[in-house]
């Protein structure tokens, strides 16, 4: 069920208080205080479970805890009494509140399982809320029986602002899906839905003062009134609040279709099929804009209980403000001296619409100004260097950047992602007595600007060290400098982009190599530096005003995100999000994040039924044309979807930048990481390490077996589907990857090893299988070069 054997029973009896941060029960996210007592024990469940409820009305959370017990045990459970006299479960809340969850609410809860039963005793209802989702992750199937490990957890969050935005504009999102998203959310102790609901490609809500908009602009896909108000409900059940999102006065394609006389430019307009940052924009000078913008704040207050409603305000092209005559005298009228500045002006009138139907301003970074007041809320997509800066300037915040889910990261990369800025205590400061090498570098992309910067690289007595400077950005430290000869060095750091690791040749005064940015390889190419560059000081807020921070929010845009494939991408990658926003900070041992990830997709996938496993079924179920799906099992183990930008830098030079393109294919219905390939790095790891580690030799020879075993069958498959057509290549390199694993884990299990022109032609071969392939990668060529790497001659 939960197949927590994953875990082992024997950590189950370790005993007190856990010494590391987080331990071996599966629970995430991990709360603050867990204990066990001295004598471990467990409580046997039966179908006879019975809950009791004292200090406030929790609605239907109790009935869908007992389903819930009943799917996890399999059970159908007895009916129990109204008042049963000795429940299995109590919970007690001290005190009655409203149910609708605010940004104060408070969630904490203390849960304590012992032979006499299960006490749960929480201040309001919004802790009982989370209680009940960890004692259903506590639930085990095993050997013998369904039981509850004696345990003391006392638990709060350390973040008030945890969210999932979800972007209903681009792609529109059947109600269904929503709901399971929120079901999702309060597994996982999420407690903000941001609703993205407008975008240039459409307007996802209707309107009774502005019927056009879903008439013209929505292709008949919208929420009514009634939809939207069932999702708040549905939501509040959960103990989650919903904020709305209109992008104003940018990303306003759709407005510009219904109403152009409220745009900028007189158009005329056409529906926007192409994804990018669009031209048209709202005229912040017409009192029209002023009237339409209080129209859809009034109709959205009136659905939408929140105290925030989101603006947007991001990415504004003012090319048609600079056009046009009227605006710019506007202006100079007004003593506007730029853009920013009129478009602070825009948002001053509407937080004043806010304010007459009491909302807050929720927007991303490019609404702050020092003419907003202090009860604006920031988001930001720019970054912990622009969020600091807000912070420490006495605004709110909250982060997504690090958070993007349609970005198919590794999820250890957004469990690393910290909320609270990061300084580089001294790691910059090189002393007299250091060697220092810098090194400026330009790294081309598939669509826009190169990203340009330099990093340096330093050795004191303690050994390198290093950091990196991104062009408009702040200094970051880089990790794991690992020399690989006298010439090539690697090193790693996280970046906006994903995690990203230089692979980098030093010859003489010239960089060649590429960057590994998550698992794209992107050439690039450098000089060395006379001297160490200046670098952009990171802004880290002193103590007072790092309250400021109040937590982040997942992002899965939609560009690449249709509904038949949305649980893929979300699950179960936002628990490792939701664990950053709600545990402490030092709780942050990624193998073991990885171990109860595991039991958390399993858990996930019976309890709160998310269908991460079932919409990957379905879809290569369509692709092989039959419900024998083990070839593309077994391929989809090797390989990941392209990360960073990849994949939409791809479709766009190719012209499928747009709402039409069919997200059809092999690699929409893959995970973002292959949990294979990440086991066998390690397996690679401790072979090298140990030459007689004869477990992770044999690990790997299965896994390299298997694949080669399934060459025919997915060729077969592929030579039957255009759709997967594209793939056969992929098909034949891991063939080819497999023999060469074979015999590379044999030489390192009996430390033999290779001539440099043996080695070099592998080495080609690796190179070839790391490029992209209809937007996927083969990711198993990296525990293959930690193999290869091995067989040197030393």
């Amino acid at each position: 069920m939960l197949r927590y054997s994953l875990l082992t029973a024997g950590l189950m009896l370790g005993a007190s208080a856990f010494a590391a941060p987080a331990g071996d029960l599966p629970l995430m996210p991990w709360p603050a205080k867990v204990e066990r007592p001295t004598t471990q024990g467990a409580l046997v469940l039966s179908n006879n479970v019975s809950i009791s409820v004292s200090g406030d009305d929790l609605g239907d959370a109790v009935n869908r805890l007992r389903q819930r017990i009943a799917l996890q045990t399999g059970w159908t459970l007895q009916p129990q009494t109204e008042k049963p006299e000795k429940p299995t479960i109590r919970i007690a809340i001290a005190k009655k509140v409203k149910p609708q969850p605010l940004p104060d609410s408070d969630e904490s809860y203390k849960l304590t399982v012992d032979a006499n039963g299960v006490n749960i005793s929480a201040n309001t209802r919004f802790g009982a809320l989370r209680a009940i989702e960890t004692l259903l992750q506590l639930v085990q199937n095993g050997a013998e029986n369904s039981s509850l490990p004696w345990v003391s957890i006392e638990d709060s969050p350390r973040f008030p602002w945890r969210g999932l935005l979800l972007d209903s504009a681009r792609h529109f999102i059947p109600l269904p899906d929503i709901k399971r998203q929120i079901d999702g959310m309060a597994a996982a102790k999420l407690n903000v839905l941001h609703w993205h609901l407008t975008d240039d490609q459409g307007w996802r809500f209707s309107s009774t003062r502005y019927p056009k908009l879903t008439q013209l602009a929505s292709d008949g896909l919208f929420y009514t009134p009634e939809q939207m108000r069932e999702v708040v409900r549905y939501a509040t059940e959960r103990g989650i609040r919903v904020v709305p999102e209109i992008d104003m006065p940018g990303h306003a394609s759709a407005i510009a279709v219904a109403y152009p006389e409220l745009m900028s430019a007189p158009g005329p307009y056409a529906m926007e099929r192409h994804w990018g940052v669009l031209k048209p924009v709202l005229d912040p000078t017409k009192e029209a804009t002023y009237a339409f913008a209080e129209a859809m704040v009034s109709e959205l207050a009136a659905i939408f209980p929140d105290p925030y409603l989101h603006i947007g305000g991001d990415e504004v092209d003012d090319s048609q403000w600079k056009a046009n005559p009227a605006i710019q005298q506007f202006m100079r009228d007004k003593k506007l001296a730029d853009s920013h500045a009129l478009q602070a002006y825009f948002n001053r009138k509407l937080e004043t619409i806010l304010e007459k139907h009491h909302r807050q301003m929720v927007g991303w970074d490019e609404i702050y100004h020092p003419d907003l007041p202090k009860s604006i809320l920031i988001q930001s997509w720019q970054g912990q260097d622009a969020l600091g800066q807000v912070a420490q300037n006495g605004y709110k915040g909250i982060l997504s950047t690090g958070f993007y889910l349609d970005q198919p990261q590794s999820t250890a990369y957004h469990y690393r992602n910290e909320i609270v800025p990061q300084g580089l205590n001294g790691v910059d400061v090189i002393a007299d007595t250091d060697s220092a090498q810098s090194w400026a570098f330009s790294m081309p992309r598939l669509k826009g600007k190169p990203v340009e910067g330099s990093f340096t690289l330093a050795k004191g007595d303690a050994g390198w060290r290093g950091f990196i400077d991104f062009a408009g950005k702040s200094r970051r430290a880089v990790q794991d400098i690992e020399w690989r000869d006298d010439s090539q060095v690697t090193f790693t750091v996280d970046t906006w982009m994903g995690e990203t690791r230089p692979v980098v040749s030093v010859n003489n005064d010239t960089l060649t190599g590429y960057f590994l940015v998550g698992n794209v390889r992107y050439p690039i190419s450098g000089t060395r530096l006379d001297e160490v560059p200046k670098g952009l000081p990171t802004v880290v807020p002193d103590v007072a005003n790092q309250a400021n921070l109040l937590g982040g929010e997942a992002a899965l845009w939609a560009e690449n995100v249709v509904a038949p494939v949305l649980d893929i991408r979300l699950w179960p990658r936002t628990f490792a999000v939701a664990e950053r926003l709600w545990s402490a900070q030092d709780v942050n041992d990624v193998d073991n994040m990885y171990t109860r990830l595991q039991a958390m997709d399993s858990w996930s996938t019976v309890s709160v039924g998310l269908q991460q496993h079932t919409q990957q079924q379905v879809q290569f179920t369509r692709l092989a044309g039959n419900a024998d799906t083990i070839a593309l099992q077994i391929l989809a183990q090797a390989v990941e979807p392209a990360q960073y930008y990849t994949r939409q830098h791809l479709k766009f030079q190719a012209g499928n930048y747009h709402q039409f393109e069919p997200l059809n294919r092999f690699v929409d219905a893959l995970n973002a990481e292959s949990a294979t390939v990440r086991q066998m790095s390690k397996w690679a790891d401790r072979l090298v390490s140990d030459a007689e580690d004869a477990e992770s030799a044999e690990a790997l020879r299965h896994v390299f077996t298997r694949w080669q075993s399934n060459t025919s069958d997915a060729l077969a498959l592929s030579e039957n589907s255009y759709q997967l057509k594209a793939i056969k290549p992929v098909i034949q390199e891991v063939d080819k990857l497999s023999s060469i694993g074979l015999r590379l884990t044999d030489l390192v299990a009996r430390q033999g090893t290779l001539d440099d022109k043996e080695i070099a032609s592998i080495q080609s071969e690796l190179d070839n299988a790391a490029k992209v392939q209809d937007e996927v990668v083969i990711a198993a060529v990296y525990p293959l070069e930690t193999l290869l790497r091995a067989t040197r001659n030393q």
